[in-house]
């Protein structure tokens, strides 16, 4: 078994560390101090995608990319390192086109848009002339549980009408966010009784339609995130027929499409704030000092530093895994999607531990921005909520070990391994 990253991986990672470290680094200040001056996007943002289009760093993300498409096509485990390096400066992706939403709307416009569509919206998309969003949760209902979801679309003749409220639609505060792609409940007399996961449909909706009313931009634990965390009510927003994006009721089918390689994109990043975070944690324990020693030799601070490595080295090897289960194509759908949910949980509870250390090891410069610790852990802390809460994932693991088990125990001897093992009752209590 071979944990080496492939050649290509190998090249276009050296290709990032080398343009992250000449390009990127160095406007990292002028980058938060355009966003306290209101000044969003800088103006140097351009610049630096023109720079990473031309090193072919753009559109890395899309394993079906076809040749005659802007960007470099990588499978999602060529992929995965390059997004832990775009993850140690979180305002890094867009600079590749490579930021959350906007990979998959991508991925959805790509697989499933019609040729119109294609056209309209996954063309500039991809050029990086415009932005998206994807709005998916609501406030009024538990969205943890997406059936519960209640916005509603409706066809009047040649036209869809919307009614309702989203929240926490990420991007849709960017400057350039031209479309909103929309879960909406589909009107009663388009329903299919008994089938809950086929009553939702996806709306392409342009940003500037009227009735699209952008609330609010809300802060995530007091951080204010200048592409916004939105709130957005729809009233009698009215869109052409063709703005349906799939078929009609395969919202769910579509949205769960783009979980699993955004997943994993979302989890690398994670990983690469993590790697930061122990990287400051171990330099600033070898370099303070406390009642005559430096922390680093201290056998508590030791600890933490180790379980941070050992913990970053696990989730990693995991999220791998992933990426390579999705590259394979013919995987057990069941097992995918519970591994899927897996990594969703080891990467909130990874950064939050990860960086709760290294802001303890910080002291009060830790809850300062003198360093990028406190905001690591505002977005882990949100990871443990966002795409679903970390209680839902762990269900959906632990219903399909209870599945494999329960088909292990209803074949008799293939649930054993040995002749001692076989002659023992199948159902063990």
């Amino acid at each position: 078994m071979d944990f080496a990253p492939s050649p290509l991986a190998a090249l276009w990672t050296e290709r990032m560390v080398q343009f992250m470290a000449r390009y990127v680094l160095p406007y990292n200040a002028a980058w938060y101090q355009s966003i306290q001056q209101g000044v969003y996007p800088p103006p140097f943002l351009e610049d630096l995608k023109t720079l990473a289009k031309e090193e072919g760093l753009w559109n890395l993300f899309l394993p079906d990319l076809q040749d005659h498409e802007p960007g470099t096509r990588l499978s999602n485990l060529d992929y995965a390192p390059l997004a832990e390096c775009m993850g140690r400066v979180p305002w890094a992706a867009e600079i590749f086109n490579c930021s959350a939403p906007d990979t998959g709307n991508m991925e959805l416009l790509h697989r499933f848009g019609s040729p119109a569509q294609r056209t309209q919206w996954l063309a500039p998309l991809m050029q990086g002339e415009i932005r998206s969003a994807f709005a998916m949760s609501e406030p009024d209902v538990a969205s943890s549980d997406p059936t519960n979801l209640q916005t509603q679309v409706a066809l009047d003749g040649d036209e869809w009408v919307i009614h309702g409220r989203k929240w926490f639609i990420t991007g849709a505060a960017h400057p350039q966010c031209q479309l909103l792609i929309v879960m909406c409940r589909n009107a009663t007399e388009g329903q299919v009784p008994g089938e809950a996961h086929a009553q939702h449909s996806l709306i392409l909706v342009p940003m500037d339609t009227p009735g699209v009313n952008l609330v609010r931009n809300i802060p995530v634990v007091h951080h204010h995130a200048p592409e916004g965390h939105c709130e957005i009510v729809f009233k009698a927003v009215r869109v052409p027929k063709d703005h349906l994006l799939g078929a009609w009721g395969q919202g769910f089918q579509l949205g769960q499409a783009r979980l699993g390689p955004g997943r994993v994109h979302h989890c690398m990043r994670t990983i690469g704030q993590c790697e930061l975070a122990l990287e400051l944690a171990t330099e600033r324990a070898l370099e303070r000092q406390a009642f005559g020693r430096h922390l680093s030799d201290y056998a508590n601070v030791q600890e933490w530093l180790a379980q941070s490595r050992i913990e970053i080295d696990q989730a990693r090897l995991l999220v791998l895994q992933v990426a390579w289960m999705l590259d394979q194509g013919q995987m057990d759908p069941h097992l995918l999607r519970a591994k899927v949910a897996a990594i969703k949980v080891v990467a909130a509870q990874l950064q939050t531990r990860v960086v709760d250390r290294a802001m303890q090891v910080f002291g009060a410069m830790g809850l300062s921005p003198d360093t990028p610790l406190a905001y690591f852990w505002t977005w882990g802390r949100a990871l443990h909520l966002m795409d679903g809460p970390d209680e839902v994932h762990l269900r959906t693991v632990a219903r399909y070990e209870f599945e494999k088990t329960k088909n292990k125990m209803g074949q008799g001897s293939d649930y054993f391994t040995t002749p001692e093992q076989m002659q023992r009752p199948a159902r063990i209590r």
